[in-house]
């Protein structure tokens, strides 16, 4: 799949060893190789240093290249026989959401790539941590599976360098940013999320409902079950059926509606509605960071309840 090359915009490389990371970057600090040790094989991406072997049409131009090494058979068994590290964008069009089933590819990417290798589905459904180790202290531009405070129970400090979401907020290091110099998470469908705590999310969201029925929209609901309970009286007077709404789990398991968010934004992007509006009540413990911010990614506009 042919991915444009612009600064900002790297694909990052998966390995089957250290050595493999080794023939592609240099100047790799200590710290890098702990981090290593701790989670891989795992949903961590750690960007040093490259070597004059990774062209700039795999870095996008950038001095530093991303390294991760999956925890899959399927991609270590590639990686193995290939005999080099393998450049691996997200398997869907740029901006898009990611794909989390060989299906969403399908859907995509169909007459566009030769073969599909399904490994089931996606454990995690988010893409991984990316942590930048080419500046003192390290830098997170993209919070994943690996949380800001287990990277620093091994290495020490650790910055975050990606973008809360909230008005004015900017990256430390807008040219690393996770290679998203173009939108990405992003369905056709305008997005609006609702943030806040339980309750006022879900009367917030019946505010939004109203109102976009009213002016003649047809809305989708990304919901948690508690928002999804809360607001059935609503929902169910409003004729919202099964194509309109999208349930992501309970708000206290961030980490299930983490594995359903890219397979929800899908399957209500491709009905036909003018806007999905987005809970964002979940618990931030775990993945609900990651969650959060993919959401925030997704959408076009952000109210706090």
């Amino acid at each position: 799949m042919r991915q444009k090359s612009a600064p900002g915009n790297p694909l990052s490389l998966l390995v089957h060893s250290k050595e493999d990371v080794e023939r592609v970057t240099k100047n790799i600090p200590e710290s890098a190789f702990k981090l290593m040790d701790a989670f891989w094989p795992g949903p961590l991406t750690i960007i040093l240093e490259k070597n004059d072997i990774v062209p700039d049409i795999t870095s996008g131009k950038l001095k530093s290249i991303g390294v991760r090494m999956p925890d899959h058979s399927v991609p270590l068994e590639l990686i193995k026989r290939a005999g080099t590290p393998l450049a691996a964008p997200s398997a869907n069009l740029s901006g898009k959401p990611s794909p989390s089933l060989a299906a969403h590819v399908i859907s995509d990417l169909a007459g566009r790539i030769d073969a599909i290798l399904d490994g089931g589905e996606a454990a995690i459904g988010l893409e991984s941590t990316v942590i930048d180790m080419t500046v003192e202290p390290p830098v997170v531009l993209r919070p994943g599976a690996v949380s800001l405070e287990e990277l620093e129970s091994i290495i020490g400090k650790v910055r975050s360098g990606y973008k809360s979401g909230e008005a004015g907020d900017k990256s430390d290091l807008p040219e690393k940013k996770a290679g998203q110099k173009y939108g990405h998470y992003i369905p056709d469908t305008k997005v609006v999320l609702v943030e806040g705590e339980g309750k006022s999310v879900s009367g917030q969201l019946v505010k939004l409902l109203e109102s976009y029925i009213i002016e003649g929209q047809k809305v989708g609901l990304l919901l948690s079950e508690e928002t999804s309970k809360e607001t059935a009286p609503v929902l169910a007077l409003k004729n919202l059926g099964p194509d309109e709404c999208f349930l992501l789990g309970s708000r206290s398991e961030p980490d299930v509606a983490a594995r359903k968010l890219f397979e929800g934004l899908r399957t209500l992007d491709k009905n036909g509605l003018d806007v999905i509006v987005a809970d964002g009540s979940f618990s931030r413990s775990g993945l609900g960071e990651a969650l959060i911010n993919r959401l925030r990614e997704a959408s076009s506009i952000k109210i706090v309840a």
